[in-house]
């Protein structure tokens, strides 16, 4: 069984920095994907930022230039680093790995960010 594991979350001053850590523990036979979703209170869970099987990143437009996603193959880990954090970025992030063999999606409970002075 996959587990995803999140850390990193807290309370932070516009303008301020946050890093997120997701580790994934289990057998997993492959990664299609991997990544950070976020949801914000009364509003649609968001792709913030992932990596896709071919190597390629894909972030949403609104945090371009201020998150950078990395990743530790070997330990499964996928780091997401924020900067320049906005108000609008308050959220629960959520860690999500697609298994390449199955295609199911693993997520993990999530943690609250929030941006506010």
């Amino acid at each position: 069984q996959v587990q995803l594991v999140e850390s990193g979350g807290g309370l932070v001053q516009p303008g301020g920095s946050l890093r997120l850590s997701c580790a994934a523990s289990g057998s997993i036979f492959g990664i299609a994907a991997m990544g950070w979703y976020r949801q914000a209170p009364g509003k649609q869970r968001e792709l913030v930022a992932q990596f896709t099987s071919g190597g390629s990143t894909n972030y949403a437009d609104s945090v371009k230039g201020r998150f950078t996603i990395s990743r530790d193959n070997a330990k499964n880990t996928v780091v997401l680093q924020m900067n320049s954090l906005k108000p609008e970025d308050t959220a629960v992030y959520y860690c999500r790995i697609v298994e390449l063999i199955t295609g199911v999606a693993y997520w993990g409970q999530g943690t609250q960010v929030t941006v506010s002075s």
